[in-house]
């Protein structure tokens, strides 16, 4: 399985970034797929995630209101659309994909293949 995330920037605070996740070389609905980040100098956190048929999605409180994922079965690709960005959203954002009998998760250990990381700068 291969993870390509895309559409970092950097923008001020208060615009919108639209991330997106395309992932080949296995059937794309056998996977719940989750967004974590990493800000310099911490660890990886999660930030949302979206379960194998779309219907259920976790958020980090922090993120709730302002980011939305969702999936396309079809084209093989999760967004994450970030809306009212903040400084503290600044980080590298990485997508994976995990599929170990849960239908969605939190923990980053339940994940299997991880993205390259698109970097999110947000200016004050």
């Amino acid at each position: 399985v291969q993870l390509q995330a895309s559409g970092g920037g950097m923008v001020q605070a208060g615009a919108s970034l639209n991330l997106a996740c395309a992932q080949s070389g296995r059937p794309f609905h056998q996977y719940f797929i989750g967004w974590f980040r990493q800000a310099p100098g911490k660890e990886r956190l999660f930030v949302t995630a979206i379960s194998k048929g779309g219907g259920t999605t976790y958020y980090e409180d922090s993120v709730k209101g302002r980011f939305a994922i969702s999936r396309d079965n079809v084209r093989n690709v999760v967004y994450l659309q970030m809306n009212n960005l903040k400084p503290e959203d600044t980080a590298i954002y990485y997508c994976a994909a995990g599929s170990k009998g849960a239908i969605i998760s939190r923990l980053l250990n339940e994940y299997d293949y991880w993205g390259q990381g698109t970097l999110v700068t947000v200016s004050s």
